[in-house]
């Protein structure tokens, strides 16, 4: 925020106080390839002009083969003409039953452009996509490309486009690859899949860390073991003299989702102040789209009201040196009760670009809304080559200039605690509840507030509770 006191920006070093490093990966034996002609591909698309915001190659893979077949060694090309030379695109799968964290999608070049292509759309699977055995498909791959720009762009001179296939379809003009082989499908001319061709851009992402928070306490060994760390070390921010007191980080239902609980108390000195935090332990996470369903209180669940309250989410990493411009955070914090100058209610969003604690200076751009956001909310933030952009409940909160891009790794945090006590200074005991139904991170991919829905929904009804494919920086 602008102007904000020093104790505030006391937890940058703090929050960040543990780093855990990443394990190495295991190599997968080989699989034996099926007999020959043992996939099909079927083809639709659900964006049928002759020009789109984004292409939607929507894709089955169909094992007609007579063995089991490892996903992960099959690859599928869609071959596309760029709109220009210079074009860069982006990946996203929108919906797949397999799970979209167990797909992936590269671009490349064509050795021997044509008229009508000249870059390719890969899609593969990782290990996670398991197998298909014979007879079996898939099921639904919902996928979409689009400029990095986000620029309109022109699919009907595309060789694998077809506008008039709305339902699938059996499609040669994609082709298939198992264990290296092609064995469906016809490239345009000159194109062999198997020929060496050169990337256009660096791998697609969506690797993906999701939690639903579905833990037994703050001492369940899972709740480490999936990469997050509960805060106990004293320091700021907050009133001189608090406490991080794990203890107040609980898990329950709501909802019927488990949800994770911070309880911050205070008895109107510092002593009898305790606050909470949970943060990952890595800090490995960038450029992406992350979200959380967050819960915000304008009341206390007991005792009197008016704390200068902050419930948060926020991504961050360590402030090297004063004004350091290395330094990035990405905020949304909420003061149900007012504030560093703030006489009531108000939703910041902050991208900082960096900082001095003494004397103050800071470098930051922010977006804020003045009025009362009691409840359970959406929040997602994307980070790309070009913006910082914040949602709230779907709707545009606020876009930041790429002068505050980060340029390192960050963890992801949540936290509540309180300015001072000069909200209310009264000694009766209060205490005030944030509440986190999940959070989701997806690496190098701008999602829409729908596909973060989406999403979530696919790893619910997946019974999918945790997932953390993000390698470490």
């Amino acid at each position: 925020m602008r102007n904000r006191p020093t104790a505030g920006r006391a937890r940058l070093a703090l929050a960040v106080a543990v780093v855990l490093g990443g394990g190495a990966l295991t190599a997968l034996p080989a699989q034996a390839a099926p007999a020959a002609d043992g996939l099909t591909v079927q083809y639709r698309t659900s964006a049928s002009g002759a020009t789109a915001d984004q292409t939607e190659p929507w894709l089955k893979v169909r094992n007609t083969g007579s063995s089991t077949v490892q996903l992960s060694q099959v690859k599928i090309r869609y071959y596309f003409k760029a709109d220009s030379p210079n074009t860069s695109y982006r990946f996203a799968c929108s919906w797949a039953v397999r799970g979209c964290s167990a797909v992936t999608g590269t671009f490349g070049t064509l050795s021997n452009p044509t008229a009508t292509a000249d870059r390719y759309l890969e899609v593969g699977f990782t290990s996670a996509a398991g197998t298909l055995a014979p007879g079996a498909d898939t099921g639904d791959l919902q996928l979409r490309f689009y400029q990095s720009n986000w620029q309109t762009l022109r699919q009907s001179d595309d060789y694998s486009f077809d506008g008039a296939r709305t339902s699938y379809g059996d499609w040669d003009k994609v082709t298939a690859q198992l264990a290296g082989a092609t064995v469906w499908g016809t490239a345009p001319d000159g194109n062999d899949p198997t020929d060496p061709t050169d990337p256009t851009d660096p791998p697609g992402g969506g690797q993906t860390l999701f939690d639903d928070f579905d833990y037994g306490s703050h001492t369940d060994p899972a709740l480490s073991a999936h990469g997050w760390s509960v805060r106990s070390n004293s320091g700021g921010p907050g009133v001189p003299g608090a406490t991080w007191d794990p203890s107040k980080v609980t898990f329950a239902s709501a909802g019927g989702n488990s949800v994770m609980n911070l309880e911050t108390s205070t008895a109107g000195t510092g002593a009898s102040t305790t606050q909470t935090e949970v943060l990952t332990k890595s800090m490995k996470f960038r450029n992406g789209t992350y979200a959380a369903r967050v819960r915000f209180s304008d009341a206390p669940k007991s005792g009197p009201d008016g704390d200068h309250l902050v419930q948060t989410f926020f991504t961050i990493n360590d402030l090297k040196a004063p004004m350091a411009d290395d330094y990035a955070e990405y905020d949304f914090e909420y003061l149900p009760n007012g504030g560093w100058g703030e006489p009531s209610n108000i939703l910041y969003t902050t991208s900082w670009e960096t900082y001095n604690p003494d004397p103050w200076q800071a470098v930051n751009q922010h977006s804020e809304q003045r009025s009362s956001y009691a409840g359970w909310h959406d929040l997602v933030v994307t980070i790309d080559d070009g913006a910082i952009t914040y949602y709230v409940d779907g709707q545009l909160f606020g876009t930041h200039g790429a002068q505050y891009l980060p340029e390192r790794p960050m963890s992801i945090n949540f936290n509540q605690w309180l300015i001072d006590l000069n909200g209310q200074t009264s000694t009766t005991p209060r205490a005030y509840d944030q509440q986190v139904d999940y959070v989701l991170h997806v690496k190098d991919q701008v999602l829409t507030p729908a596909e973060v829905a989406a999403k979530i929904a696919g790893y619910r009804a997946a019974g999918t509770g945790f997932v953390d494919e993000v390698p470490a920086s």
